[in-house]
């Protein structure tokens, strides 16, 4: 199994540069499928658990005490492992890493299915598979991240990785249906096939993507995506090259000791607060607040997911458009939010409900795509894996947990600034919105920085 995750690097092919450019695309698109798939099939070993919980309330009695504490351990090993065990993958082969992770998470999952019933032996061993399977799933963004970056040029990363991003949407808009298909054709109704059939289909795509494309062009001997696309080699790449860094002093300077990370730590954590404080309670706000109907009002988070669809196809593309600059496209868009946000708080008819709702969804994307985006840029293809996971370590710890918990406290109350009821909430979202547009507003003066001294070092380049 660890022969897998062996890097294979093969001398450069003997070849004109023209020639390896027409073999890049057949293996790229292999290796994205894998991990865009792969990344899609986790949404259904892992939404399913949501979807159910009507039935295991109906089925075996359990609380919602219960559904609670089976949901926070996926969430606590989710949020560690996106640090922990991202530094133990940076290094390895990134491809290879989503379907072994899929793997393990599709056999947690089916032992999950299996062993649920009413007794509290039941109960204490669901909240155990739940919770590895919420290890084993947190290596998923990350080393997806890392192996698209690997395989393609500076200038259309963004648009690669936002199509990326939409694996997510479809998984997570899908794994209803496949885990009604379970439990309805395969279980007679019984909601054990809402978890086995899923993790069924996830095991069996998880052997297929063993077989299928490789972590970078240099494993099948066309070079570095820098030498086919003729772009310079990043800052960071050359200084681990040169000095031959070890994994420890990678993750130290280029992590550990790196601003722009820690800055992209605090604004994703803010932004978590927005992005889930809207998913979460925006059902609730349209029915108790606005007065709609509970049909409308899911239809608003339905909007919602819509608008982050489209948008996470586009605001990547959008900032390849001027050059890489993920920063100011990501300041752009919160500035929509924090604008968009009041005409949602005051929605006076249904078209308002539902346009605001789609407008914040298409807007919260952005940024929660290019700071991820962002963070690759300032960091060694080395560190990729883990510098994204410690963003989505902070995200999940303190911004996900804020979101649900301190805004519910907040409606139910609590005082923020003075305020409280959904007052204080709009205040928490408005306020949690500016902080992170001023964090990426210094993303983008960094960034600023950076692209100058790259086009000077591509200039002098081309010169020799």
């Amino acid at each position: 199994m660890f022969k897998l995750l062996t890097q294979v690097r093969k001398p450069t092919l003997d070849l004109p540069l023209a020639e390896r450019k027409k073999m890049w695309l057949g293996p790229f698109l292999r290796s994205y499928l894998v991990v865009f798939v792969s990344y899609m099939v986790m949404y259904f070993i892992r939404k399913n658990f949501n979807i159910a919980q009507n039935d295991l309330i109906s089925d075996y009695g359990m609380t919602m005490t219960q559904l609670g504490t089976i949901g926070l351990g996926f969430s606590i090993t989710y949020g560690i492992g996106k640090t922990a065990l991202n530094y133990w993958c940076d290094g390895k082969n990134s491809k290879n890493i989503l379907p072994l992770g899929l793997l393990l998470s599709g056999l947690c999952m089916l032992g999950f299915g299996l062993v649920m019933g009413p007794s509290m032996g039941s109960f204490y061993m669901m909240i155990g598979l739940y919770a590895l399977s919420g290890l084993f799933q947190s290596v998923g963004g990350s080393n997806s991240y890392s192996t698209i970056t690997k395989w393609t040029s500076k200038k259309n990363r963004g648009t690669f990785l936002g199509m990326w991003n939409i694996s997510h949407n479809i998984g997570g808009a899908g794994a209803a249906g496949i885990a009604l298909f379970g439990a309805n054709y395969f279980f007679d109704g019984n909601v054990a096939g809402m978890f086995i059939v899923p993790s069924i289909i996830a095991i069996v795509v998880a052997l297929i993507g063993f077989t299928m494309g490789n972590d970078s062009p240099e494993s099948y001997g066309l070079g570095t995506a820098e030498e086919l696309f003729e772009e310079p080699i990043s800052e960071e790449d050359k200084a681990v090259n040169e000095n031959h860094m070890s994994k420890m002093e990678i993750f130290k300077k280029y992590v550990l000791f790196n601003k722009v990370i820690w800055l992209l730590c605090f604004a994703n954590v803010f932004l978590y607060v927005v992005r889930i404080g809207i998913d979460q309670w925006s059902t609730v706000y349209g029915y108790e607040v606005l007065g709609f109907d509970k049909e409308t009002a899911i239809s608003g988070f339905t909007m919602f997911e819509t608008g982050a669809l489209i948008g996470t196809c586009l605001w990547g593309f959008f900032s390849d458009l001027i050059n890489g600059r993920r920063g100011l496209v990501a300041c752009i868009a919160l500035l929509g939010v924090i604008a968009t946000l009041g005409f949602y708080q005051h929605a006076d008819s249904i078209f308002a409900y539902q346009a605001s709702l789609f407008a914040l969804g298409f807007l919260v994307f952005g940024p929660q795509l290019l700071i991820g985006v962002a963070a690759v840029g300032f960091v060694p293809k080395q560190g990729i894996a883990v510098a994204d996971g410690i963003k989505g370590t902070f995200a999940y710890l303190i911004g996900d947990s804020f979101a649900k918990l301190g805004l519910g406290m907040i409606a139910d109350g609590t005082p923020i600034f003075g305020q409280t009821g959904w007052k204080g909430t709009f205040v928490a979202l408005d306020t949690a919105a500016v902080i992170c547009c001023s964090i990426m507003a210094i993303v983008a003066i960094l960034e600023e920085r950076k692209i100058y001294r790259a086009k000077k070092e591509q200039k002098a380049m081309l010169a020799n």
